[in-house]
């Protein structure tokens, strides 16, 4: 089992935890890490694009010119997609563009996420957050003390205080155990884990 230090709020070591092997230390899958973030994303599009095609756009009943003799190309109609105004060719239309991994494809994923961000020295715990009030300089100063700038901030509980106090920070995103997902756990630079958090993932995925 993999030891990881743990802070306080204030960038100091006050102690270590042990991580359990089954959730922080698997064999990474880097393919189903992949599946799952491209899952995300297209889970994320709405898909109401739209353009109309040579049958929908309005005109073009009349057949411009005579077949030959105009020294014109033939044409037969002023809507195909090669004039202005024309219908385009195989135009998008409103559609779906979700699809799901199974449970243990995303099970996998998950955890191969978190492994990667242990194994890259990107997980810090810390002992506590807990603020007596809503501040954005409260917890400007803490990212500072543990030289942190983009960074996933892990929950074990709903701490409105600290989720209101990170809000404010466009490079800080908050989350509670049940909530963490691969797509945030990679986009930000480094995952932020509380004691309590750190602790509440292992029960939930071990």
């Amino acid at each position: 089992m993999a030891n990881v230090s743990v802070y306080n709020i204030e960038g100091k070591e006050v102690g270590t935890i042990e991580l359990n092997d089954a959730v922080f230390g698997v064999e990474i899958n880097e393919h189903l890490v992949h599946m799952a973030v491209v899952s995300q994303l297209a889970n994320k599009r709405q898909g109401t694009q739209s353009a109309k095609t040579r049958s929908e756009v309005s005109g073009g009943g009349r057949k411009p010119w005579r077949q030959k003799g105009t020294g014109h190309a033939r044409q037969g109609s002023t809507r195909a997609p090669q004039w202005k105004g024309g219908g385009v060719v195989f135009a998008p239309k409103p559609r779906d563009y979700s699809f799901k991994l199974n449970k243990k494809e995303s099970r996998i994923a998950l955890l191969s996420a978190l492994t990667s961000r242990v194994n890259e020295k990107k997980f810090i715990v810390v002992d506590e957050l807990a603020f007596d009030t809503p501040k954005t300089k409260n917890f400007a100063a803490v990212m500072d003390n543990l030289k942190l700038n983009k960074a996933l901030v892990v929950l074990a509980d709903d701490n409105k205080n600290v989720i209101l106090s990170a809000r404010n920070i466009p490079t800080v995103k908050t989350a509670s155990t049940n909530t963490i997902n691969v797509y945030d756990i990679l986009k930000y630079d480094t995952m932020v884990v509380t004691k309590a958090a750190a602790l509440g993932i292992q029960e939930v995925y071990a």
